[in-house]
């Protein structure tokens, strides 16, 4: 077997804008998700603690918006997060060696506030200096037509990415999660959005509850098919004062091992039309919030390491 060089979503980058492109991570006072203020469930997914996402967040704010809101006090609030974030953003990057970048929406769902709202934040974002386009983190049940076509504008001279979570194409495990969508809702989704030429990442998650090593590559075999563009492999990983920690206190769920996840990742990795970035293969928490799995809680150097490790036993390569 030959040596294969996973192609990245870095690499994609530096290819078409021919420097190092980084992804500023970007979250905002107000913006939260309809799975939890009840429009489509309660509580939220089930694995979710959003602050331990996005380091960036903005908690100090008791207001919320969706996209029926009919107005926004905290605009200028966002407006200065927005600033500071990008400012110290792109300072960090620069002294790693990046020439541009993109502005990353991650926190909560960030299509899910008012579409005026949205058109400045996003407008604003890509008035800095060397930030070539947007990635926008939102979830398939809550992005508008409006938006999408707004969106398909700003990719005429922009780089404009959506990232859904799709985590699984299993509608029971989806119900188990707490989801608040089945998974041809995000099928449908991803088709319109991508008929309307936006770029898309699609999020998966390994180590569901219930879910085995056939299932989990089922999802990925189903989300490939989909004509995604990029790719997000995301562990299960346990934190803190969420329902998931409940359920794993009560023997309800046992996580994901690093060889069970490292194995799945390799086979979803060999299936993978050369086509499809990779814009992850791990995910964790270094501030101490981390049940389980333990190794969901180490430096992302170390266990990026580790996975490689592994993958370079398949001859797979980044």
């Amino acid at each position: 077997m030959g040596k294969e060089t996973l192609f990245t979503f870095g690499r994609y980058l530096r290819k078409k804008y021919h420097h190092k492109v980084a992804k500023i991570p970007i979250g905002l006072s107000g913006f939260t998700c309809p799975n939890i203020d009840g429009t489509v469930a309660k509580g939220g997914c089930t694995f979710c603690l959003n602050e331990s996402f996005s380091p960036n967040m903005g908690t100090q704010y008791k207001i919320t918006l969706n996209p029926n809101s009919t107005n926004n006090p905290l605009l200028e609030i966002q407006l200065n997060e927005l600033d500071t974030q990008i400012r110290e953003g792109a300072k960090e990057q620069r002294s790693k060696g990046a020439k541009k970048f993109l502005v990353y929406f991650q926190a909560f769902t960030n299509t899910y506030a008012p579409f005026d709202t949205l058109k400045i934040l996003f407008e604003k974002a890509l008035n800095y200096d060397d930030v070539i386009g947007l990635s926008i983190g939102t979830r398939s049940d809550s992005i508008s037509d409006e938006v999408l076509d707004y969106l398909s504008e700003l990719n005429k001279t922009k780089e404009i990415w959506i990232e859904y979570g799709v985590q699984s194409i299993h509608d029971q495990t989806l119900q188990r999660i707490n989801r608040g969508h089945d998974a041809l809702n995000a099928k449908k989704m991803i088709k319109k959005t991508k008929d309307k030429g936006l770029h898309v990442c699609a999020h998966l998650i390994y180590g569901l509850p219930g879910e085995d090593a056939k299932m989990m590559l089922q999802s990925t075999k189903e989300v490939y098919a989909w004509g995604v563009d990029s790719i997000k492999y995301h562990p299960l990983y346990v934190v803190k004062n969420t329902m998931l920690a409940n359920e794993y206190k009560n023997g309800e769920f046992q996580p994901i091992t690093i060889e069970e996840y490292s194995s799945i990742l390799t086979q979803a990795l060999k299936l993978k039309p050369k086509n499809i970035s990779v814009q992850r293969i791990a995910a964790g928490s270094e501030n101490g919030s981390v049940i389980v799995p333990f190794w969901c809680g180490w430096s992302k150097n170390k266990m990026t390491a580790c996975i490689k490790k592994e993958l370079a036993k398949e001859h797979l390569y980044f």
